[in-house]
């Protein structure tokens, strides 16, 4: 015979808090926000993020750091993307601005890196075909356009015949 099972206690602000960034690390407004759609009080998650912040769990200009790090070294992520990326975490304007700010490496040579990986994977296609993919794909990960061309024209090595 089956027991009924009672059901689970609740959690309160903190636990939930603290399971939501045991999972990854998140900025204070997407915690938040995760909070409110918990269903707690404004007064109570504003206090709670608070606590979090003195404690050191919280901190969005290490959080916008290692997720802008993330996306332009692993991910390959242009300038673009990350900006995306970090806006989409609740990063403020600002946050994002100094961040990148502090991060090292030239964008064009990020590209152009991208692009020789990708280009392997095209030697099959015609050059203007693979050009057009290649450009396409490195626009998709947040490179402007004239970064976007050049970087696909020296990784298939073009030499000029498409610009």
């Amino acid at each position: 015979m089956a027991t009924k099972r009672s059901a689970k206690a609740p959690l309160d602000c903190h636990e939930r808090a603290l399971r939501l960034l045991a999972v990854r690390p998140r900025s204070r407004r997407e915690l938040g926000s995760r909070l409110r759609l918990a269903g707690f009080e404004a007064g109570e998650i504003s206090s709670e993020l608070d606590r979090l912040e003195e404690a050191g769990l919280i901190d969005d200009e290490a959080f916008a750091r290692e997720l802008a790090d993330h996306h332009m070294k692993v991910r390959g992520s242009g300038r673009r993307a990350v900006v995306g990326a970090l806006a989409s975490k609740g990063v403020s304007r600002e946050t994002i601005e100094e961040t990148l700010a502090g991060l090292e490496g030239d964008e064009s040579e990020r590209a152009l890196e991208v692009a020789r990986d990708r280009a392997r994977r095209l030697t099959s296609l015609r050059p203007e075909v693979a050009y057009g993919r290649l450009v396409s794909f490195l626009a998709r990960r947040g490179y402007d356009g004239g970064t976007s061309r050049e970087a696909a024209r020296v990784a298939l090595d073009l030499d000029g015949r498409h610009a």
